[in-house]
């Protein structure tokens, strides 16, 4: 069955700026806020954005409810996640998401916000824009932004890519699915776990240790997912760290270690993630894919 693309926004229309995760200020997402209105659409925050509780943005039952009525009301055409951290799988059991089957619109966000992708992406069958977020509006470079503006608005766009594996064919169409690989193996064995077959694989991570990304490419090969892909897209793989004794290999060395044995094209720095130029991807939404660039 086809996934659910949400309708294109136009010029006037409502964007719901929320946290899923972690606390924000109104200084933080103003500028981004500001840049948005400049595009001409209308901007509304959550009613608790800016709450506090540890290092939440407000209690799981507060940023449940901001979630739910940016899904309920129909005024608001697009939910953008101000920003990631970590709380977003918290909510899962506390919200509806069933009400974007009749009256589709687009999530956007990354890291963090890869449990919202995986779940949608799975249950609801609709497609999302993984992109920059409004904490990130001074820190992600303009093509960014003009990125997730062209996925919103329908426009065909175009992200570039500069360092590419064998590609055997000159072309491949595909869903891409994925996100943020800490968060997809987190989500292994739940009712968020990702279908890749016949998908193009996206990852990314940040900070991470560089045993912990052989471990994770592991769960993903034994669970199945990094089998039956069209192609890996890996993303910024930022700030990786060692321990004393070294693991002996680079986070690009693990990872086509985990899949030598598939007969795929594999693309490194896709600018995506936690890097500068982070572009956005449409998951669950059929791209074109050549060893160049893919096109949306």
């Amino acid at each position: 069955m086809a996934n659910i693309i949400p309708p294109a926004l136009k010029k006037g229309d409502t964007i719901a700026i929320i946290s899923t995760a972690r606390k924000i200020s109104k200084e933080e997402v103003n500028p981004a806020s500001d840049f948005l209105q400049n595009q001409g659409f209308n901007i509304v925050y959550g009613k608790h954005l800016f709450n506090e509780h540890h290092q939440y943005a407000g209690t799981d039952k507060q940023r449940a409810e901001d979630l739910q009525e940016a899904i309920n009301n129909p005024e608001i055409k697009a939910i953008w996640c101000a920003r990631g951290g970590y709380g977003t799988v918290r909510l899962l059991p506390l919200v509806d998401f069933n009400p974007l089957k009749k009256n589709p619109k687009w999530v956007i966000g990354y890291s963090d916000v890869t449990v919202l992708h995986s779940y949608l992406n799975r249950q609801i069958q609709i497609a999302t824009i993984h992109a920059t977020m409004p904490v990130n509006f001074s820190t992600n470079t303009p093509a960014s932004w003009q990125s997730a503006i062209d996925a919103l608005t329908g426009k065909p766009y175009i992200v570039p890519l500069l360092n590419n594996s064998q590609l055997s064919s000159s072309e491949i169409t595909g869903e891409i699915t994925g996100g943020n690989l800490s968060i997809l193996y987190s989500l292994t064995g739940t009712s968020a776990q990702i279908d890749t077959k016949d998908k193009i694989l996206f990852i990314e991570d940040l900070d991470e240790y560089l045993y912990h990304i052989d471990r994770m490419m592991m769960n993903l090969k034994l669970a199945g997912m990094l089998e039956n892909i069209k192609a890996l897209l890996v993303g910024g793989m930022t700030d990786m760290h060692d321990n004393a004794v070294p693991f002996g290999k680079n986070a690009k060395e693990i990872i086509l270690d985990a899949v030598k044995e598939y007969d795929y094209p594999v693309f490194f720095d896709v600018p995506a993630g936690h890097t500068n130029d982070n572009y956005a991807l449409i998951f669950g939404k059929e791209v074109l894919l050549t060893d160049k660039k893919i096109q949306f």
